[in-house]
């Protein structure tokens, strides 16, 4: 029996939701490494909608865990239901939902709120010592529930290849140990068993961002 993983999902889009290449590149690597991905969201409102091609928000409204079960085809259940016991460890996926569904990081940085749920189900996993992979903007999350923790988005400091990288800044901020690592590198906090890459940060090939998430992926698997 191969090790059952949570996915846990911020809505469908990179704009608004989970980013989509990043949550289908994890499953990808779940089913490679042989494991059995449990894909869950949270049975609430969107921050709100973007138009994804004006990239500008509309007055539409949407529910986080309808919009995920686009990209799990409809094989997912509410955040509420997930008992990490029967679970060996989790994996969040980036995009800016990660920022305004999961936490208000989009709109509070530093003085961001982790939803309760997530913030509850992380530290179940951390509690129990099982891994928890993150890639792109989702490290936040950890460097406001784990201050002291070793993370990274990629690079910290800003130029055209690294468009995110004042990201790092605020995380030292909160601090935690930020490590500059290549796109298609992962970094492992061994004590937190916490496992990072930076995916869309960085302005990178597509194949690099999911080589960089394969790693973290396995990694995480091997932890597990």
């Amino acid at each position: 029996m191969g090790k059952r993983v949570a996915v846990l999902l911020a809505g469908c889009g990179v704009y608004d939701g989970s980013e989509i290449h990043e949550s289908s590149a994890v499953l990808v690597h779940l089913s490679r490494e042989g494991a059995q991905a449990e894909v869950y969201a949270p049975d609430v409102d969107q921050m709100h909608v973007v138009d994804h091609v004006k990239g500008q928000p509309t007055q539409e409204k949407r529910n986080v865990l309808v919009e995920s079960a686009r990209i799990a085809r409809g094989n997912i259940k509410d955040l509420a239901k997930l008992d990490v016991k029967a679970l060996d460890a989790l994996i969040i996926p980036g995009g800016f939902g990660v920022a305004k569904n999961l936490s208000t990081w989009a709109t509070q940085g530093k003085n961001c709120i982790v939803s309760k749920e997530v913030e509850d189900v992380m530290k179940a996993f951390h509690a129990a010592k099982k891994p928890i992979g993150l890639c792109c903007i989702s490290p936040v999350l950890a460097a406001k529930i784990f201050p002291g923790c070793e993370l990274t988005v990629g690079h910290d400091t800003e130029c055209e290849k690294w468009p995110y990288a004042k990201t790092a800044e605020t995380m030292k901020e909160l601090g935690c140990k930020h490590v500059n690592k290549h796109v298609t590198e992962i970094h492992v906090d061994v004590k937190n068993k916490l496992v990072t890459t930076s995916a869309f940060m960085c302005n990178a090939p597509i194949h690099e961002i999911y080589d960089g998430i394969g790693k973290m992926v396995k990694e995480v698997v091997t932890l597990a």
